[in-house]
Parts: structure tokens; sequence; C-alpha cells
């Protein structure tokens, strides 16, 4: 058991940042009316005061707006386009999406890339930004982070990335997803959520 506890466009470097493509109310984001999709934000941080004995790792996770799952994750030594692209595709290939899908990030470089955009256009996914100074924008994915921080990585050292990875799954794929409750889905978890909305 784990512990409790719209933008205008622009050019951003080699890629385009294109407009927030989700409307904001009272810091919850909600995909626009005519799309009945699986929308996605991403994020991506390091953890641990000391990171592991190899070094930092860093974690991109994909999160499902509607039901809070966590539907694509990937970590990596580095903070660079792949790591992202890492977490999109697996996303993608879990969730085999046959509508349009919106992904949901803040501006930083590595979801602006021409790259990036790339692989979205490949894997038919629209991409949409945050607006400048609207911190609620990818409040999802950062109260992601939070509980992940609080509830399994803390301050301690990890023995290795492997260890850390390890650990990752078992949160994400053995408890957040399957057990975690949250208030926003009626005290449910976003696999039980999920499990109603579709019966």
């Amino acid at each position: 058991m784990y512990r409790r506890t719209a933008a205008r466009s622009r050019t951003c470097g080699s890629g385009i940042c294109g407009s927030s493509l989700l409307a904001s109310t009272k810091g919850c984001l909600l995909p626009r009316p005519r799309y009945r999709v699986l929308c996605l934000l991403a994020t991506s941080v390091h953890f641990g005061r000391e990171g592991t004995q190899e070094g930092w790792v860093y974690l991109a996770v994909v999160i499902d707006i509607a039901s809070r799952r966590v539907v694509g994750w990937a970590t990596a030594d580095h903070l660079r386009t792949e790591l992202v692209a890492d977490a999109l595709s697996a996303a993608c290939r879990r969730r085999r999406p046959t509508q349009p899908v919106i992904f949901h990030s803040d501006r930083g470089c590595q979801y602006t890339s021409g790259a990036f955009a790339e692989l979205a256009g490949r894997l038919g996914v629209r991409l949409s930004v945050g607006r400048t100074g609207q911190c609620w924008d990818n409040a999802l994915a950062e109260s992601f982070f939070a509980k992940l921080k609080g509830e399994l990585l803390g301050d301690r050292p990890w023995p290795s990335r492997a260890a850390a990875r390890s650990a990752i799954f078992e949160f994400i794929e053995g408890w957040y997803n399957l057990h975690r409750l949250h208030s926003s889905l009626g005290y449910r978890s976003p696999a039980a959520y999920e499990a109603a909305y579709t019966a």
C-alpha cells in the first residue's frame, strides 16, 4: 500500500506551437465539445533528491483527462524529445485510438520540436499547448507527479535506474491506475471509472 497524501499560435524553435485546444473552467480542463476523444497531457521531471547511484532518471507520462488513467509513460536519463515521444507512442499503442486525439502539454521545447510534431502527425494526434501564464493548464499532470513523489519516491536515493523504473511500473500499473481513488471520479479508481463508463 502506498502513502496517501487559449493561447495564440507561434513558432518555437524548429517546431510549431499550436493553440490550446482545451477549455479551462475553474482549473479543470475539458475537451472542446465537438471532440468526443481521448485527450492527453504530459510532463516530465527528475525525481529523488540525489537521483539514483547511476545518475538522474526522468519520467514522462501521458494521462487520459477523462479517467485520470496513465495510458503511456517512459523513462530515460535525459529530457530530450525522444523521452516524450516514447511516452506518446506507448499511449497510442495501448489505446489504439480510432478517433482524433488531442495531446495537451506545456510549452517545453520537447513538445514544440519539429521531430515531435512529425511523430504526432504520423500518429494522427493534434497538438495543443498550454497558455502562457496559466499554470492550471497542465495541473492534471502536475497533480500526478505530486502524488508520485509523495506516495512513492520521496527523497530517498535509488540504487539504480532499473530499480527506479521497476518501482514506477508498480506504482502506475499496479496501484495508481487500478486502485487509487480520485474524488473527481466519484471516489473510484481510473480503471473502475472506465469500466463503469464502458459498461
